[in-house]
């Protein structure tokens, strides 16, 4: 069991939360959620001891393990793939370092003798014998080749190196296992396993991520760092997010009674209940849920960007036509017809292709050969992954900025644009070449909404941005009236948004008017 009592983080004059009092139970998953510098992963390194908080005291289990995973990927580079994954558990790897050093000694004598037997016995209390083999397979489930095993961790891909530190953190079956942002730069197949493996975990998670599919499949709980408290709410990330919204639709509505706004409240709890089907604390999780009441939850304080796509030219007939599409080492031979009411999610090991088939489409790139032809009645508008030739060296503020590209010159009209996306007063002013990665993307998505396309093209527009605002985009595209085209590695939002999957493979195309869950069911 971990607990937190009366932690109070402060930082200069500001306070990121105080007075936290929390406890973490064995066979629960809590998910930390908040908006950007809540203090969500400074919160781990409390946890974790990695900093002091400026008041109150963090208490772990007698005896028990804490696990982190690690952000630094050059800290092993001298260590072999094997040790580095057995060093999750340092107090093993020192008994063994110990035990090799004794028994290498050429005048062993009987006080080494005593202490190798009690480093034995601990050695075994620890399962230690079965340790090598754990760590094996944890690398082999992770794709880690046997031949790679003794290989030193600065010869590693870094892809491969970020599953390697993962192996690390899940090493000997920690009693708290600390995870901030565990899915990035993994494949889907990693995370898949990933997801599986922690339902099954016995003992506490703790675990920070914007990956909104990962926190509903593994959570059990959510810790919710708003109000410069960290309160935590039993449920997944969309019963939190939902009763939230629920709640503060509720609050604005003064003229409700009480009854009335419990009842509904408790209506949804009942829904969100019959649906608690996680492999493990699936009934006790139910029976939490059965008794919140309204009180329970509080509305977020949290503000969330308003996206809404709206265009005044409908689509016709023809909208978008790909015939024998190729460009060398992307792809080759592309054929489809875009129909009404379809928004399609691409997807292919090589993500080059999929920016290069998007380059063409919006006209940056040229084919080697084939050709595309948009419908007269389309007006197509383009989220590039990489926006640095809109932000880099630009010495506008943001309502110049976005001017550029407004119908309508008249400032308060832009700056009405830009509050929609949360950049108000004097956040409006700001240079647009010193913004944040999720600030450029805001723009973006405010100078797309301003173009008034009918036809979205959007290369992995969840990137950067934080949960509130992949939360608005998921709206904003699930309520969109025309066609688009999409990649993004969030599950959640190809699953609810896309009703056609297009697989690019070379020359090989898996093209079916399936969503993005069911296209994996049929690929296993």
């Amino acid at each position: 069991m971990l607990q937190v009592s009366n932690v109070t983080v402060q930082f200069g004059s500001r306070k990121l939360f105080e007075e936290v009092n929390l406890k973490f139970t064995n066979g629960n998953c809590y998910g930390v959620i908040g908006a950007n510098g809540a203090g969500k992963s400074t919160f781990l390194k409390v946890l974790s001891g990695e900093l002091e908080p400026n008041k109150g005291e963090v208490f772990l289990g007698k005896n028990e393990r804490m696990s982190v995973l690690m952000q630094n990927q050059n800290a092993y580079d001298n260590e072999t793939v094997i040790r580095t994954v057995m060093l999750g558990h340092k107090r093993l790897v020192d008994i063994m370092d110990e035990k090799d050093a004794l028994y290498a000694k050429e005048d062993f004598s009987d006080a080494d003798s005593e202490k190798a037997g009690e480093l034995e016995a601990e050695f075994e209390e620890l399962n230690g014998w079965e340790a090598e083999s754990e760590a094996e397979k944890l690398l082999q489930a992770l794709g880690i080749s046997e031949d790679e095993y003794y290989t030193l961790m600065a010869d590693m891909d870094a892809k491969k190196k970020v599953k390697i530190l993962l192996a690390q953190a899940l090493f000997g079956n920690p009693d708290v296992l600390l995870l901030d942002e565990p899915t990035n730069n993994l494949d889907l197949q990693t995370i898949r396993w990933l997801e599986d493996y922690l339902m099954d975990f016995e003992n506490t998670i703790i675990v920070v991520s914007h990956n909104r599919y990962f926190l509903n499949k593994v959570c059990t709980h959510i810790c919710d760092v708003d109000y410069g408290k960290i309160n935590v709410f039993v449920g997944n990330y969309d019963f939190w997010y939902q009763s939230s919204q629920l709640i503060a639709r509720q609050l604005k509505d003064q003229n409700k009674k009480a009854e009335q706004r419990a009842k509904e409240l408790q209506e949804f709890i009942a829904r969100f209940s019959a649906n608690a089907s996680k492999s493990r604390q699936a009934t006790s999780r139910k029976k939490e849920l059965e008794k919140l009441t309204l009180n329970d939850i509080k509305p977020s304080s949290r503000k969330y960007p308003f996206i809404e796509f709206k265009f005044d030219r409908p689509v016709g007939n023809d909208i978008l036509l790909v015939e024998g599409l190729t460009k060398h080492g992307y792809f080759e031979n592309l054929n489809f017809i875009v129909n009404k009411e379809e928004k399609i999610g691409v997807v292919s090991s090589n993500s080059k292709a999929i920016t290069m088939l998007f380059d063409i489409l919006a006209g940056k790139e040229k084919a080697d050969s084939g050709y595309f032809k948009w419908g007269i009645t389309v007006t197509p508008t383009y989220l590039p992954e990489n926006n640095d030739e809109f932000f880099d060296g630009c010495d506008l503020n943001l309502v110049e900025w976005l001017d550029r590209f407004s119908y309508d010159h008249y400032e308060e009209f832009v700056r009405g644009w830009l509050g929609r996306m949360l950049f108000s007063g004097q956040e409006a002013l700001k240079k647009a070449k010193v913004l944040s990665g999720g600030e450029k993307v805001r723009c973006m998505l405010s100078k797309m909404m301003l173009e008034g396309g009918n036809f979205l093209i959007l290369d992995e527009p969840t990137n950067h941005l934080d949960l509130e605002s992949i939360t608005a985009l998921n709206n904003g595209l699930t309520s969109f009236k025309g066609n688009l085209i999409m990649t993004s590695h969030d599950r959640e939002l190809m699953n609810t948004v896309c009703n056609r999957i297009i697989e690019i493979e070379g020359a090989k195309t898996f093209d079916k008017l399936v969503n993005y869950d069911e296209y994996l069911s049929l690929k296993i």
